[in-house]
């Protein structure tokens, strides 16, 4: 149970962040599809059930939400073409990577909140490989391309996310290849 309100904020901020990303992410990969790019959609709904693991993850972590709370988190919102959409996901994972897990981190930290440090973790940690898969989609789609990717692996349990394989042990959190997710065509 988190004891500490500044870190039971950035847990709600970092919930509705999270939620926020998987219906952007969920409506972007339509878009997608769409515009014929099959595997940018599938890369978008792969990484969309990685920020629902992390949402859950918060939620749970907060443990004690009695009534209702004004939850504020930033995001882009609206629905533009694929490119423009890649550039929205990859501002948003740069930011949860540069400023807002790192910082909530050490809040949680400092306070001795401990499942609230493994939930921003596990976040951060998946939040980096998003970035850089967006990054790399982004520059596929610009040149009119589709990325090269036959399938996306996700931990249930932290959300880390592999391309085309899908590893025996979960390198962030440990747990066994049965808890990944695979997301294919």
């Amino acid at each position: 149970m988190v004891k500490n309100d500044m870190t039971a904020q950035n847990l709600r901020s970092a919930y509705g962040g999270e939620s926020m990303a998987y219906q952007r992410y969920k409506v972007w990969g339509k878009k997608a599809a769409e515009e014929g790019f099959e595997n940018v959609a599938l890369l978008f709904e792969a990484i969309a059930y990685a920020e629902e693991v992390h949402a859950g993850n918060h939620f749970t972590a907060h443990e004690n939400v009695d009534g209702d709370f004004l939850v504020a988190s930033g995001g882009e919102f609206g629905l533009g073409t694929t490119s423009e959409n890649l550039v929205g996901a990859i501002a948003g994972e740069e930011f949860e990577v540069e400023q807002m897990y790192p910082t909530y981190s050490l809040v949680a930290k400092e306070q001795g909140e401990s499942d609230a440090v493994r939930s921003f973790h596990y976040s951060l940690e998946a939040e980096q490989i998003h970035a850089k898969l967006y990054r790399e989609a982004k520059e596929k789609v610009d040149q009119g391309e589709d990325i090269d990717i036959e399938f996306v692996s996700i931990c249930e349990v932290c959300g880390h996310t592999v391309i085309d394989d899908t590893p025996e042990k979960c390198p962030v959190c440990g747990r066994p290849k049965e808890k990944f997710h695979i997301f294919r065509k």
